[in-house]
């Protein structure tokens, strides 16, 4: 099988060509009923993930279950709800984890390496080049990558949401062609797909066609996300040039070999830098830019630089070179970007020009708050 790198334009039938994807399985899809682990299911997974690495092509598994591996032999009668108890069975599951995989893709005689990722490994620059260089160089040498959140040290990954996110910026990091988020349904629905009426959505092309469609039932008892934060990764990972399969752990295969199984994201944007997928993706921000009307009209429709002038408050607290948000008046984000000055500097600044600000404070104090280099839109779902 002959494997080229050809994300940008990729389609759904190219998919077997692709020469990197990352896979995303959810811990519903590797547990039984009782929650507990179920190694029949992930010796499948590998087994399919195995045939594509046989067949010559890269596979980056990002793999949740770690809680859930650790509910039975810790005697949970479900996943905890505490914090302190969620990061001791991170502890205890992690292990159980990787030592299946471990024995699982052994059988086919491929290694498997650890990655355990904080928010930090995708919010601090120099984690974010320190995660590539060994992500770039496991694989290169024919190491399957098998990655999760760091939960027994985390706090913000265990309370908001699993590690579709996760798969999404770890896709850009590795510049793979593909994701495939593989969960417990075998598709987008336009509703439940126990309602009746509920079709499969075969293709999205764009926001606009998900105008009407339910998303809001929540995921599974042993998982966190639901179709929601599935369709928040969807959009990080096509806005930035790599399209998405969404599907269930049964049908990875026919996934894999590009069969109409599934939902197909197709791309909406280019490839973007790194820096400006961290900004709008992955970076915290540390306060808050109030915008009036012609500052948002200025950086969202023109595409210009904040200037002092166009801001009417600051909220937080922040140094120069943080990332903040920039808000509309009635407080909606219109765009993230890294502030020039610090949040004890900046109020002063505010409704001024910039000419006034050089006559008065001195050379320096003329620049832009945010320059248009340093910002990006934000985009929501609809």
């Amino acid at each position: 099988m002959r494997h080229v790198s050809v994300a940008a334009l990729l389609e759904r039938r190219q998919l077997p060509d692709a020469a990197r994807v990352v896979v995303k399985v959810g811990s519903s899809s590797l547990t039984g009923p009782d929650g507990r682990l179920d190694p029949d299911r992930l010796r499948a997974l590998v087994d399919v993930l195995a045939a594509r690495r046989a067949a010559g092509g890269q596979v980056v598994l990002v793999s949740s279950g770690a809680i859930a591996a650790a509910i039975g032999p810790l005697g949970l009668g479900s996943r905890p709800r505490d914090l302190a108890t969620q990061q001791a069975a991170a502890s205890v599951g992690q292990g159980l984890l990787v030592a299946h995989y471990t024995r699982a893709f052994a059988d086919h005689g491929l290694r498997v390496g650890q990655v355990l990722l904080t928010a930090d490994d995708t919010v601090r620059r120099t984690h974010y080049r320190n995660a590539h260089r060994a992500l770039q160089r496991l694989l290169d040498l024919g190491v399957v990558p098998v990655i999760n959140e760091n939960d027994a040290v985390a706090t913000d990954e265990i309370r908001f949401g699993d590690n579709d996110r996760l798969a999404a910026l770890v896709s850009h990091l590795v510049h793979a062609d593909a994701l495939v988020l593989l969960t417990d349904v075998d598709a987008l629905y336009t509703g439940p797909p126990s309602r009746a009426g509920s079709r499969r959505i075969e293709r999205v092309d764009g926001p606009a066609d998900l105008d009407g469609v339910d998303v809001a039932s929540r995921g599974s008892a042993v998982g966190t996300g639901g179709m929601i934060t599935k369709l928040d990764s969807v959009a990080i990972a096509t806005q930035s040039g790599i399209p998405v399969v969404l599907t269930s752990a049964a049908q990875a295969a026919a996934a894999l070999d590009g069969q109409d199984v599934g939902t197909w994201f197709a791309v909406t944007g280019r490839r973007t830098s790194v820096r400006l997928l961290w900004l709008a993706h992955a970076a915290k921000a540390r306060g808050r830019l109030v915008l009036d009307e012609g500052a948002v009209r200025a950086v969202v429709e023109r595409r210009t630089s904040l200037l002092p002038a166009g801001v009417t408050s600051v909220e937080g607290e922040f140094e120069a070179g943080d990332p903040v948000e920039l808000v509309g008046p009635d407080g909606t984000v219109v765009a993230r970007g890294l502030v020039a000055y610090g949040s004890d500097e900046a109020p002063r600044l505010l409704g001024r020009a910039t000419s006034a600000l050089r006559a008065e404070l001195g050379p320096g104090y003329d620049r832009e708050l945010v320059h248009r280099d340093d910002l990006v839109l934000v985009r929501r779902r609809r």
